[in-house]
């Protein structure tokens, strides 16, 4: 879900530029995405029920172990479709019967055109998750430091970690805020991470929210 397509989506029906018919895929795509990713995650597979030769075949090696669906799918080289074949299908999307409620799995059938878009997107949860953990904390730590107020007396040419470049740039500027720092050419996420160290081992007093900035 965390690809740019999804989220412009999104935006663009907020401001009335996304019809209800595109609407209405895109919802669809996005719940099938979010139900067989669960899915994924929540079941898992025995090797004492799964072929050593075509777990090497279609996982690369044999598992020692359970994994989860998603988790082997996390694998290099592991596609969705291969992995649902494993085992004559034994893994694959199915609507039980008796479950009135249960909504439809994702398949060719069921989805149609949205099918391969939906597939793509369950394996690019899988293959970047970790990536994308890391890229949702990054973007939560930037908005916690967002309104960090800096120092008004902080001399920049002292933070000898940042290029002369950048202590330069600093102080000519002198942003009030961490994220206004952030904002100046020239200075680079690793320079704001350094300039935070250097504030925080120096123990100001003066680093601390800027409330104006948070109620605004």
């Amino acid at each position: 879900e965390d690809n740019a397509d999804m989220r412009l989506t999104e935006q663009g029906r907020r401001m009335g530029l996304v019809d209800d018919e595109r609407w209405d895929a895109f919802c669809r795509k996005r719940d099938a995405v979010s139900r067989e990713t669960e899915r994924l995650k929540a079941t898992w597979v025995n090797p004492r029920i799964l072929d050593a030769a075509e777990a090497e075949r279609v996982l690369g090696k044999a598992i020692e172990r359970e994994y989860s669906l998603f988790d082997l799918l996390r694998r290099p080289g592991v596609g969705y479709a291969s992995l649902m074949g494993m085992a004559s299908g034994r893994w694959a999307p199915v609507v039980k019967a008796d479950d009135e409620d249960a909504r439809p799995p994702v398949s060719r059938e069921t989805l149609g055109d949205l099918h391969d878009a939906v597939v793509e997107q369950v394996e690019i949860a899988a293959k970047y998750a970790g990536y994308i953990d890391r890229q949702r904390d990054e973007v939560e730590r930037a908005a916690h430091y967002e309104t960090l107020k800096l120092p008004a007396d902080l001399d920049y040419a002292q933070v000898s970690a940042l290029s002369i470049e950048v202590r330069q740039k600093l102080a000519k500027h002198r942003p009030e805020t961490l994220g206004q720092a952030s904002r100046i050419s020239g200075v680079t996420p690793a320079a704001i991470s350094l300039l935070l160290i250097h504030l925080k081992k120096g123990g100001y007093k003066g680093f601390t929210r800027n409330p104006e900035a948070e109620a605004a």
